[in-house]
């Protein structure tokens, strides 16, 4: 406010991204329309349903989403389903919408395939090029791990399952009670990878990849997914299947759903699984690449092209 103030911007925009201020958000839109300008809101996903908060912080997230979404002048949606949701779930102030997504690069990594950082990442890891199935995302119990690590523990694949993530002991030694994962050799977790050209790569290299995310909102890690591999085996839900439509193959967290998908992702041709990607990539440069992304944001900013709801 004071930045806006003090060079004195006409019509300013204020966009927020997430709904962690509800409380104060009457107070600020206030302020915003004193200065000619609007207050634009990005309600990310259902973070009030994320089993990683405790119940009052779940209960103060969703009051703050109702709060920030009555005093919007905007909601901008990154997910079909969640302005759906925002629409349906707050009719009384009869919220004004629009959808813009989430990107992701449409391209290929700038590593070759014998890149010495690449092999010397799968010789320290124990694993091959194709010969893996992968997940890459934040180790919560919400991205189904204990689905994902139950359902291949009883699959017939020879592959091994890669998990890119960043663990936390608590949640690691639950899942290894539930599931005794640390006695089949083929799971894998192999930490966090900050090189953005050799997580793409081993995106890449994965002969499938794996997605139990569904909390809200166009997941960025589907979209590098999508992107990069051409086998995508997603949880079947309102957010993924609006991204993927019919470039990915969908799974249930019902009782050997995933592990029956698994036998039939390893059976499947080479030609099958390069349509897939094909499809995929397609997917990505269609409607979800940044330049397309950011020309929507350009007509949003500039009050082109609008659509509310």
């Amino acid at each position: 406010m004071a930045y806006i103030r003090r060079n004195r911007i006409p019509h300013p925009i204020v966009y927020v991204l997430a709904c962690r201020i509800g409380p104060f958000t009457a107070h600020f839109a206030r302020a915003v329309h004193r200065l000619g300008g609007k207050l634009y809101v990005n309600p990310d996903g259902h973070e009030w349903m994320r089993a990683k908060w405790s119940a009052p912080v779940r209960r103060y997230w969703k009051v703050s989403e109702r709060m920030m979404t009555k005093h919007a002048d905007l909601m901008v949606c990154d997910s079909v389903n969640m302005e759906k949701y925002i629409r349906e779930e707050y009719a009384r102030y009869r919220p004004q919408t629009t959808f813009i997504a989430y990107g992701a690069e449409d391209r290929r990594s700038r590593l070759a395939d014998d890149d010495p950082k690449l092999l010397d990442w799968f010789r320290s890891k124990g694993l091959e090029p194709k010969s893996y199935y992968l997940v890459v995302g934040r180790f919560v119990p919400e991205n189904n791990y204990e689905t994902m690590i139950r359902e291949f523990m009883v699959s017939n694949s020879k592959r091994d399952f890669a998990l890119v993530t960043n663990v936390s002991d608590k949640f690691l030694e639950e899942l290894k009670e539930k599931t005794h994962f640390d006695r089949d050799p083929r799971i894998k977790f192999v930490g966090t990878v900050y090189d953005k050209e050799l997580l793409m790569k081993i995106r890449e290299e994965a002969y499938a990849y794996f997605h139990g995310h569904e909390v809200g909102g166009t997941n960025p890690s589907l979209l590098e997914a999508l992107a990069s591999t051409d086998l995508n085996l997603l949880l079947g839900v309102g957010f993924n299947r609006e991204v993927a439509q019919d470039a990915a193959l969908y799974w249930s967290k019902e009782p050997g759903d995933l592990a029956a998908l698994i036998d039939h992702a390893d059976a499947m041709s080479p030609d099958e699984i390069h349509a897939l990607g094909a499809r995929a990539k397609q997917r990505i440069a269609d409607a979800y690449s940044w330049q397309h992304i950011a020309d929507q944001y350009k007509n949003l900013f500039l009050g082109r092209e609008q659509k509310e709801g």
